[in-house]
């Protein structure tokens, strides 16, 4: 095939191409327009990178408005979870104050019936006196109450008094427990020696309880 080819007698080894080449100005006409549709590609590329500029500073401005956005989004979450939170003590505290209002007005009612009961009973009394009648039972039942707790506070002060000055007086002068003897057999030297575990029994003072416990009586007896 390489033999076939290069051989310059054979007149079958070339193929001429069909058509004409252009002239010069044709050439010229044809370069022309291929510079001009050229600069229209590169002024359609430019416009592309400058939309392509445009587009991106867009995008960049929109995700960082997106980035704030979700600062923002997590500020004002937190700032609705800490008035959720207040609302919420807010309304506790509310039923507090409501059920201490229904407290306090039932209290009230009942001062006020207790008011009521009372006048109607000073009422009776009053006029049972201007009678010349006396006071009802219960009048009397009520001022004995009064009488003997008013007995029994200045019984409990006075015992209160006496038990403070006992105690004032027994820390000033002091009371000595003996721990010590002096043994008195002959064969021991007179020395202080130690009770141990066998010392003799020493009661304490009678305290205030004693007063709420009768005294014995004693009986005599008979042979």
């Amino acid at each position: 095939m390489e033999a076939l080819f290069a051989d310059p007698r054979n007149e079958t080894r070339k193929r001429e191409l069909g058509g004409k080449d252009p002239s010069p100005p044709e050439l010229l006409k044809k370069i022309e327009q291929l510079e001009e549709e050229l600069v229209q590609k590169e002024e359609k590329l430019l416009e592309t990178d400058f939309l392509y500029e445009h587009v991106s500073r867009l995008t960049e401005r929109t995700r960082a408005m997106a980035e704030d956005g979700k600062w923002d989004k997590l500020l004002l979450a937190k700032r609705t979870n800490d008035l959720q939170k207040k609302i919420k003590d807010r309304t506790w505290k509310m039923k507090a104050l409501v059920a201490e209002l229904s407290m306090r007005k039932a209290l009230a009612i009942k001062l006020q019936q207790e008011m009521g009961n009372k006048k109607q009973f000073l009422m009776i009394v009053s006029s049972r006196v201007d009678q010349g009648l006396p006071p009802p039972k219960e009048t009397e039942n009520e001022w004995l109450k009064v009488l003997r707790n008013e007995k029994m506070q200045k019984e409990a002060a006075e015992a209160k008094a006496k038990r403070a000055a006992e105690e004032e007086q027994a820390a000033l002068t002091g009371c000595v427990r003996t721990t010590a003897c002096i043994p008195e057999d002959e064969y021991s030297l007179p020395l202080l020696q130690a009770y141990g575990v066998l010392a003799p029994f020493k009661p304490s003072e009678p305290g205030s309880s004693v007063r709420h416990f009768r005294k014995p009586v004693v009986k005599s007896t008979e042979i």
